[in-house]
């Protein structure tokens, strides 16, 4: 399964230390719906219960960016809820995460295959 949004999530420093807790909210809750618009009718009969999660950053300038600070968790919580994932622990899955650059076209690429041996 693969699904494309066209936004970047905002880094993790965003958030992280500062007191922003409902922006945090209302930033999530957007992605909640970005990610439900991605999946459409393409989401599975059932939740993968195992699978590789590859999550590729376009970004469109060639500023440094740490992938740490592009955790994904505006991206797999939807996911989850929206019942792609059984669950985003780590003895559901295994997180691929790339950065690219894009100028003409920033955004996120998601491809979630089964991983039955995690």
């Amino acid at each position: 399964m693969k699904i494309i949004i066209h936004e970047i999530p905002p880094s993790n420093n965003k958030f992280i230390g500062r007191n922003a807790a409902w922006k945090y909210r209302e930033e999530k809750k957007r992605w909640e719906w970005l990610v439900t618009a991605a999946i459409g009718s393409n989401k599975p009969k059932k939740p993968f219960a195992k699978a590789v999660v590859k999550i590729t950053y376009y970004f469109q300038n060639h500023i440094r960016r740490d992938p740490d600070n592009y955790s994904g968790k505006m991206i797999l919580d939807p996911l989850v809820r929206r019942g792609v994932l059984a669950d985003d622990s780590f003895n559901h899955i295994t997180l691929e995460l790339a950065g690219r650059y894009d100028k003409e076209n920033p955004r996120i690429e998601v491809e979630i295959n089964e991983a039955p041996n995690l």
